[in-house]
């Protein structure tokens, strides 16, 4: 590990924590322009892991706008145990046999509405580093239960520009992986409407990588704000909220059983609570 990963790793964990932030900031603001007498306001607690670092897990229940919202950041580091170890290799990292250690930062965020109208959201970003490697990976992708297809289109539209910024390639190849990654097999259909997702982003230019996760990360606010003010308002039936907890429950369905950053937080120690945050607050399944 040198000097200069080093500075680079502690660059990378402080823009993430910067843009969490950010959005706890405007979501606050969000819950006091729609309602100031009964605004939501996020409760605000640290997390540790045992073998190293640790985080903020920032979630706030019982709001106007949302019904439950996590905003979690964290730095953790340490040695990989057997199972994640096996991952990795499988995964194609190098030298796990012999130098487990770990390291890595991101910000990870799941909002579940109270509006039936607005939809639910997931984005995240985040640097991994190991002795023999390093990389980036996130996205963003849309969860309505009753879909507006100016909605998923003006989200897919901010997520496209933040990708062509960079590369023609990018936003075709990562909607593509997110709508194959966010797929929930045992019910034969997505979980959404997509978005984007990547992972394993080394590209050999750390500048260029990190610059390109951080273009995700800036347009999440922007792709997700004007479709929830839009929807607001809309008047919902018992018949709208029964489709939202439906929709919840393969939400649910599919963080517990395919997510790789809810098995890969839960196999490496990390609070438990900070994981499984993004679980809807009710579900319901027929």
């Amino acid at each position: 590990m040198t000097d200069s990963m080093d500075h680079r790793k502690a660059m990378a964990a402080q823009w993430f924590r910067t843009l969490r932030d950010r959005i706890v900031a405007a979501f606050e603001d969000m819950e006091t322009r729609f309602a100031p007498a009964a605004a939501g306001r996020f409760e605000v607690t640290p997390t540790t892991r045992a073998d190293g670092g640790g985080g903020i897990m920032s979630v706030m229940r019982g709001g106007s706008v949302f019904e439950k919202v996590g905003v979690n950041w964290s730095e953790v580091h340490g040695t990989l145990g057997e199972k994640a170890q096996r991952a990795m290799a499988a995964r194609g990292v190098p030298g796990m046999d012999t130098d487990p250690r770990f390291w890595a930062s991101g910000i990870s965020l799941v909002a579940h509405m109270v509006n039936p109208h607005t939809p639910a959201v997931h984005m995240n970003t985040r640097m991994f580093w190991t002795p023999g490697a390093w990389w980036f990976g996130g996205g963003a992708d849309l969860n309505p239960c009753l879909e507006y297809p100016d909605d998923t289109a003006h989200f897919h539209g901010q997520m496209q520009r933040a990708c062509d910024a960079h590369s023609p390639d990018y936003y075709p190849r990562f909607k593509a992986w997110a709508d194959e990654y966010f797929f929930v097999p045992h019910r034969g259909r997505a979980r959404g409407v997509g978005g984007i997702f990547y992972d394993d982003l080394n590209t050999g230019d750390w500048d260029a990588d990190f610059a390109f996760t951080k273009s995700v990360g800036e347009a999440f606010l922007p792709a997700f704000l004007p479709v929830t003010e839009r929807r607001l308002g809309t008047p919902s039936s018992e018949a709208d909220r029964e489709a939202q907890l439906i929709h919840r429950g393969l939400y649910a369905e599919y963080n517990l059983v395919y997510d790789r950053g809810t098995k890969f937080g839960l196999e490496t120690g990390h609070n438990a609570d900070a994981v499984l945050m993004s679980l809807p607050p009710i579900a319901k399944w027929i």
